[in-house]
């Protein structure tokens, strides 16, 4: 019963800074919304869309504390990163850069 405890404990740590975070990012973007996504044995990602087009993201070690951390932090989640959601995000030259290098092999 102690191991399930301190996994218990050891989560709820991981959703408080997890929110922390994601309220962070909120504050200094005036708003934020995100999502999450399952990626495999690593956990579920969290993309953050801040109201100023912002956006980064967040790794969780699993979907459950991702959607605890991103309740926790009260921000509005969408169900998938679909078109209206993603036409919030503003890129800027770095990220084209990046895009492109990519492309090419970069």
């Amino acid at each position: 019963m102690a191991d399930t405890q301190q996994v218990d404990a050891r989560a709820e740590r991981k959703v408080s800074r997890l929110a922390h975070q994601i309220s962070a990012f909120a504050k200094a973007h005036g708003g934020a919304e995100g999502q999450v996504a399952h990626i495999g044995e690593r956990g579920a990602r969290i993309v953050l869309v801040g109201e100023d087009g912002g956006w980064g993201d967040l790794v969780a070690p699993s979907t459950e504390i991702a959607e605890k951390a991103v309740e926790k932090s009260g921000i509005t989640v969408h169900e998938s990163f679909d078109g209206e959601f993603a036409a919030k995000v503003k890129t800027g030259p770095y990220e084209w850069k990046r895009m492109a290098g990519i492309q090419v092999g970069g």
